[in-house]
């Protein structure tokens, strides 16, 4: 039909336009055995005419199967997760996988180089960068490079994430809830497996963007975590980080053993109620701590004035009654950053 051939002209015509992907991988991601390599991106800067970018990828593989991507380091600022996949880099025995299991321990390499959320090259958030563009900045390259390349890889896909500098959560395992509930309901299944403390079902407030939703509308099973944060980590969080991603890997069927399962407490974050924002600059004093009972109401942070005596401080209320799962990490604040987040049990 003639409107049918016009679509498939104009996506044709938008095929040839699409630039291929300048990085180009060190490993072969269909070899059996284990690789470690580099996807080499590139990058002219003022010490290196013909400098790259060399973001370290690990490669396991056994024969067919199904295949899982691991990520961390998508903020350069937190940590749980690259130490958990660098770990788990060195010592997956291919022997006992069953498909393969790629593994990008500092996703933004650039950023956790650095030590900050965004990359110091070009200031990209890479959670809020997707699709990326193989033609844009450095950190749209990279997300150019993941959605074109890697997530059309796996059938599930674990991205490990923390507070990082100006957030401290409760250690929990998160999926979003979608429209499709079976994807759903595998996400849950891979969360609950995970035997993180805390689980969550996921509102996100600023979902444009995000390598979750890029995932998600591919049809892949996406499971993350919030595993503290203050630009640190804890030995409790990297052990949860450590056992929890192999738990999954099994839960899957791509490492043999048995899950091993710790109990969990199931939270929700139904809307947006459940964030609460400074409106002006201070010094915070949180009022509860994090796991603990907030009612509705109630006052959990206070912000302090700085510019001179006597003010009385701005109280920041709970909307609603849950426990505190998130506050804001560093003593000062700024108008606008997210001070809490309670959720529901």
């Amino acid at each position: 039909m003639p409107g049918q051939c016009a679509a498939q002209a104009s996506g044709e015509g938008l095929a040839a336009m699409v630039k291929p992907s300048p990085i180009s991988p060190t490993v072969d991601f269909d070899r059996n055995g284990v690789q470690h390599g580099f996807l080499r991106l590139p990058y002219s800067r003022d010490d290196s005419a013909w400098g790259s970018v060399m973001i370290p990828v690990c490669v396991v593989r056994n024969g067919q199967g199904p295949a899982a991507l691991l990520t961390g380091g998508n903020h350069g600022d937190e940590y749980e997760g690259p130490l958990a996949l660098y770990d788990l880099a060195r010592t997956l025995d291919p022997k006992d996988v069953s498909g393969t299991v790629i593994i990008v321990p500092a996703m933004n390499y650039p950023a956790f180089r650095a030590g900050t959320r965004t990359s110091p090259i070009d200031k990209g958030n890479m959670n809020r960068a997707f699709p990326g563009r193989p033609d844009g900045t450095v950190t749209e390259k990279i997300t150019d490079y993941f959605q074109r390349e890697l997530l059309p890889r796996a059938d599930i896909v674990f991205d490990f994430h923390s507070g990082g500098r100006t957030l401290d959560f409760v250690p929990f395992c998160a999926a979003h809830i979608l429209p499709d509930k079976g994807q759903e309901g595998k996400a849950f299944a891979a969360v609950e497996a995970f035997s993180a403390p805390f689980s969550v079902k996921m509102l996100e407030i600023d979902a444009v963007g995000m390598y979750d939703t890029a995932a998600e509308e591919m049809g892949k099973v996406f499971v993350t975590t919030e595993l503290g944060g203050g630009g640190t980590s804890r030995a409790e969080t990297v052990r949860i980080a450590r056992r929890g991603i192999m738990n999954v890997l099994r839960h899957e069927g791509i490492v043999k053993g048995s899950v091993d399962k710790h109990s969990t407490r199931w939270l929700d974050m139904p809307s947006g109620d459940c964030f609460a924002f400074a409106e002006e600059d201070g010094m915070i004093e949180t009022m509860v701590d994090l796991g603990e009972a907030v009612e509705a109401g109630a006052v959990i942070a206070r912000i302090h004035s700085t510019g001179r005596t006597g003010q009385a401080p701005q109280e920041i209320r709970a909307k609603m009654s849950g426990l505190l799962a998130a506050r804001h990490f560093p003593g000062l604040v700024k108008a606008g950053d997210c001070v809490s987040v309670v959720a529901v049990e």
